[in-house]
């Protein structure tokens, strides 16, 4: 359920509040303070409704997990002894193996 509330006015920023009550085996009430444009936008694309929000910050948590994973694989790949690949060995040795794939394929 979304409540409009009254607009604040803060220097050159006017904002409007809405509430939303998100229920998901809990309830709780999130108080946004927009400016108008986000807020019209927002609401137009439906993204102020209580499913909607909760797809939000799922997509979010995801989003933070997965960077934390990343962080914690390039630590270990970081961590490896040795000098790094060069981007031209690296570069040959893929331009090798698509040449030998290619080999393979024509032959059958």
């Amino acid at each position: 359920m979304i409540r409009r509330r009254p607009s604040a006015c803060f220097g050159d920023l006017t904002v409007r509040v809405y509430s939303c009550d998100v229920t998901c085996g809990m309830s709780i009430t999130i108080r946004l303070d927009l400016p108008d444009a986000l807020l019209d936008e927002a609401k137009a694309k439906g993204l102020l409704d209580s499913a909607r929000i909760g797809d939000l910050l799922e997509a979010e948590l995801r989003r933070q997990k997965a960077a934390a994973e990343l962080n914690r694989v390039l630590g270990k790949v970081r961590a490896q002894p040795g000098e790094p690949v060069a981007e031209e060995d690296i570069v040959g040795e893929v331009k090798r193996v698509r040449k030998e794939r290619r080999a393979r394929e024509a032959r059958h």
